[in-house]
């Protein structure tokens, strides 16, 4: 809950609109590994709205209790039965609603260009701190804080984990907010979720948890800094044809890396292109290219690398990736399903080929291991879990550890409320240690990306002051 400078005026709960006749719904290969995560937590700022707080207030309680009404999901709890299988039940328990106030703090005050660093208040802008997502099961699957600033207003949405990923979790937010600027908004980008339950990713495996309920599997209260680098459309198209450019000798030493394997959970690591001709291509399309993204989450990998100072040269650095299963399976799932749908690709190599070759080594690896992720490769991820259930290892386990979440391509900056796009995009709490980033789009759009970097203190400074990485780095819109 908020801390002392930011005080709590009221706090409700908000129930669907209408009776949901969904039936339970079991947690899936891809839920099930969440329940030891933190919920989700992440909210938009926006400018003070042009309406009285108190109107707004009111508002914002209907207009939830409407979304409910799409996601009663949301509105539920977790159950486990007698077998072992976990269930939301969509039973209209419905979801917190807190309203909060940090009357000292301005939009500049939180936004400064002068401050580096995400302005420690953030962290008291979402319910449910630090709270695993087994908790389903006693608490809400979500809630919704709205924090008056003296000249702003946050609107922070915290959703169980173990209920939903970031395609679920935006689709419920860019409901909500369409539901509160009206009735036309609504109508344009409405789309029902998905609740069916027949894909690969729904197991008669029981996933074994501990009496006591499980834990998180890192240190949630590591001394850590966290920053969001802005990075323009310009910026990435240079580090893309960076690692675009043609190197052979590189494409040789790729060689001998590609195809490595360790003892991973999900997959096999650092594809060998069985899932793609010798030309690059895979299914009939373009593969070859490396991307936008994968060319910068190399930069970032090569820089953090650099910053950690390893002295051990053969030492490996792994760095992950969550990505969207829903199109990779065949037949494809429905693009609004609802819940988690996502596997996690490990890529892995040492720090001395990370830091002793160019850009184009870490983005190719990068590249080839997305490319790979085919519905093959999804099955044998789901066998590989049923084989031996767990859950979700999340951390930085060695010390050279990457995880990146999130998307760019979230519709994020999509929730307008009424009177106008989101300010900024920010996050609590939830699940962060050494090495996690999360990667949001750039307010401006047009191809733009904000990494939220969290580093040891140490490792932060390192990063800070590589030229290489900042040279990359602009200003935010």
């Amino acid at each position: 809950m908020p801390s002392s400078s930011t005080t709590v005026v009221s706090k409700c709960v908000v129930q669907p609109d209408q009776k949901s006749d969904l039936k339970p719904l079991k947690l899936s290969v891809s839920d099930l590994p969440m329940l030891s995560c933190h919920y989700i937590q992440k909210g938009v700022l926006l400018t003070a709205p042009p309406s009285s707080f108190q109107d707004l207030i009111l508002s914002l309680k209907t207009s939830l209790s409407a979304a409910l009404s799409h996601f009663p999901a949301l509105a539920g709890r977790l159950s486990t039965d007698s077998h072992g299988y976990v269930y939301i039940l969509c039973n209209d328990a419905g979801a917190d609603f807190i309203h909060a106030k940090a009357k000292h703090l301005t939009l500049n005050a939180v936004l400064s260009p002068s401050l580096l660093h995400v302005h420690p208040c953030f962290k008291e802008f979402f319910a449910y701190d630090m709270t695993i997502s087994y908790a389903g099961h006693r608490i809400p699957l979500a809630a919704v804080q709205v924090t008056e600033l003296a000249d702003a207003l946050f609107i922070g949405c915290t959703v169980n984990h173990a209920v939903t990923d970031g395609t679920s979790f935006w689709h419920f937010f860019n409901t909500f907010a369409a539901l509160t600027k009206g009735t036309a908004a609504a109508k344009k980008i409405l789309r029902a979720p998905d609740f069916t339950r027949d894909s690969v990713f729904n197991s008669p495996v029981v996933l074994p948890v501990p009496a006591a309920g499980p834990a998180v599997t890192f240190a949630a209260d590591e001394p850590l800094r966290e920053r969001v680098f802005h990075f323009s459309r310009e910026a990435i198209q240079k580090l893309k044809l960076r690692a675009n450019a043609a190197n052979n000798n590189n494409n040789n030493e790729l060689a001998e890396v590609v195809g490595k394997q360790v003892n991973d959970g999900w997959k096999m690591v650092n594809g060998n292109g069985n899932n793609a001709n010798g030309n690059g291509k895979t299914n009939g399309g373009r593969n070859d290219e490396i991307s936008s993204f994968q060319s910068l989450s190399a930069q970032l990998w090569r820089a953090v690398t650099r910053a950690r100072k390893f002295e051990n040269p053969a030492k490996t650095s792994t760095f992950r990736m969550a990505v969207n299963c829903r199109h990779r399976l065949e037949p494809k799932m429905d693009a609004f399903y609802f819940g988690n749908a996502i596997q996690s690709i490990p890529t892995v190599a040492t720090v001395g080929d990370i830091l002793s070759r160019d850009l184009r080594f870490c983005a190719e690896l990068l590249h080839r291991n997305v490319v790979a992720h085919d519905d093959a490769t999804v099955r044998r991820g789901v066998e590989d879990w049923e084989n031996a259930p767990r859950l979700f290892p999340l951390g930085n386990f060695d010390g050279a550890m990457i995880t990146m979440g999130s998307s760019p391509r979230f519709p994020m900056y999509e929730n307008d409320f009424g009177w106008g796009r989101p300010v900024a995009i920010r996050s609590g709490k939830a699940n962060k240690f050494d090495g996690k980033i999360s990667a949001f789009p750039g307010r401006e759009g047009n191809g733009s990306v904000d990494l939220e970097v969290v580093l040891a203190p140490q490792t932060m400074a390192g990063l800070e002051n590589d030229i290489e990485f900042m040279q990359y780095v602009t200003e935010a819109v």
